[in-house]
């Protein structure tokens, strides 16, 4: 695999390890017109997009789809399904031009959360998303419910779709764990160690505005925080200042620049609905208390 060294607006050097299937891939790519529409309904970080922005946001879409299959397992994927994927995978590179993941050949839609040993039918564990290792290397679950969940509530600090995805670009080293060295340089590494020991010792002891689950390791940190800077990057750029701006510089994206202040009226998920992961427990007694 081909590595190209390109020196972006931050000033970081970074390492493309996924570049030569990209280079290598200048098909013409096909755009049907109701994307648009769906995009613009569905998803905040493309509406919010300048038109030239969104046809690059197309365009990375289109690629991903003719490169990566969405399957299901059990469940029917629709072209929305498809574009919600795809724009997970977009976002958290949208800062990267001519990117394409290294480590991912499928994604496989689950009807609900499953487990460890991937069931779906009466789970031991209520995973919604994961980035499969082993014999699952290259592939990537999510539950389908829980990803549209993650878009249609664009307030909560939490998509799945994007964390999992997250954990994709940390993985451009070779490993996730929180440090994604391929896109920082040796100057940026150890501050960013030290900022995640700081931050997740707020977790611990609950003076911090990040979800819990951020606080169970570094790469889990990394992908919570991911989330919050793409959702609610406003919020975070107050309460985390130092963060916001170390993953404005990781990403290569200055969010408070592109989304608007202004807060969507958006329904948000009651505490008392049925969590979306599937479980048939109460959001607040699931996926919430995470």
């Amino acid at each position: 695999m081909i590595v190209v060294y390109i020196l972006i607006g931050t000033g970081v050097l970074v390492a493309f390890p996924f570049v030569k299937k990209y280079l290598n891939n200048q098909k013409p790519l096909e755009i049907p017109p109701k994307w648009h529409g769906l995009l613009v309904q569905k998803v905040r970080f493309f509406r919010e997009l300048e038109p030239t922005d969104q046809q690059d946001f197309l365009e990375q879409v289109a690629r991903f789809l003719r490169n990566v299959p969405v399957n299901g397992a059990m469940v029917n994927v629709t072209i929305e399904d498809r574009l919600l994927v795809a724009s997970s995978a977009v976002i958290p590179l949208f800062g990267f031009r001519g990117w394409e993941y290294g480590y991912l050949n499928e994604v496989i839609l689950y009807p609900s959360a499953f487990d460890q040993n991937f069931n779906f039918e009466n789970p031991t564990e209520m995973i919604i998303g994961m980035v499969g290792s082993g014999v699952m290397e290259g592939k990537m679950i999510l539950s389908k419910p829980a990803l549209h969940i993650g878009f249609d509530n664009s307030q909560d600090k939490q998509n799945v779709g994007i964390h999992e995805f997250i954990h994709l670009y940390d993985k451009e080293d070779g490993v996730i764990d929180g440090v994604p060295v391929s896109f920082m340089n040796d100057e940026h590494i150890m501050p960013w160690i030290d900022l995640v020991r700081i931050e997740m010792s707020k977790i611990h002891s609950g003076e911090s505005a990040i979800r819990g689950y951020g606080g169970l390791n570094g790469k889990e940190f990394f992908a919570v925080a991911g989330e919050y800077f793409f959702e609610r990057p406003h919020l975070l750029q107050k309460n985390h200042p130092e963060l916001y701006e170390m993953l404005s510089m990781f990403f290569n994206q200055k969010m408070t620049d592109r989304l608007l202040l202004k807060e969507e009226k958006i329904a948000p998920l009651g505490r008392n609905s049925p969590c979306p992961c599937g479980s048939g427990e109460k959001y607040k007694r699931c996926c919430l208390g995470k």
